[in-house]
């Protein structure tokens, strides 16, 4: 599948690139995807829930009243899940949600999840570019010259830029990744793809092993 490469101002270049389709022309497989983005929304859990037990509630020990004859329920302590103030029985307690997953799965994931975009036609190739400073009014330019304003955008770098990513910052719908950490969640959760000419050859060279 050939793309032109646009300009920062939404022009053609002359120069085209063409997307692998060992990447963007797969057949897609919705279970891993399905599994990639529940193992990405599981990792952002912080999982740090917790609430006491009987035998960490600060109080006596000693029976409040005898085993039998007191017409009621039969408890210990005053730190008795029976009792207010009591310990919470099977409370929750700190874990990790996080699971392992195949790195083959993933990157089956990675792949569907482009293939649909590229199916999609949401898909725009930029050539590379970087700002002298941070400028929020810059970055918007971009989409609008792109005709893609309005929509969630993930613009995909080769590498770290801080004048972009403070650039993009106060777009509410706009996302700046490195193409190394392109994941399936951020690729679905996109209207439109930007990714530059050189973080394509970053993604053909980490999914086309």
């Amino acid at each position: 599948m050939e793309v032109s490469v646009l300009n920062i101002n939404g022009q053609e270049t002359g120069r085209k690139v063409v997307l692998n389709d060992a990447i963007f022309a797969v057949e897609p497989n919705d279970h891993v995807i399905y599994l990639d983005v529940k193992q990405y929304m599981a990792n952002q859990r912080q999982g740090n829930a917790k609430s006491k037990e009987r035998s960490e509630i600060s109080g006596s020990t000693r029976k409040l009243g005898r085993q039998k004859g007191g017409g009621g329920a039969r408890h210990g302590d005053i730190n008795s899940p029976l009792l207010r103030g009591g310990g919470r029985v099977f409370g929750p307690t700190p874990r990790d949600y996080g699971f392992k997953l195949n790195k083959k799965v993933k990157a089956l994931a990675r792949k569907s999840a482009l293939t649909y975009k590229a199916q999609e036609n949401a898909i725009v190739v930029l050539e590379d570019f970087d700002f002298e400073a941070p400028k929020t009014k810059e970055m918007a330019n971009i989409a609008k010259n792109l005709k893609v304003d309005g929509k969630k955008l993930l613009f995909v770098l080769p590498e770290a830029s801080k004048n972009v990513y403070l650039s993009a910052r106060n777009l509410q719908k706009t996302e700046v990744l490195e193409a190394s950490k392109v994941n399936t969640y951020k690729v679905l959760n996109a209207d439109v793809l930007v990714i530059t000419e050189k973080s394509l050859e970053t993604i053909d060279g980490i999914l086309n092993k």
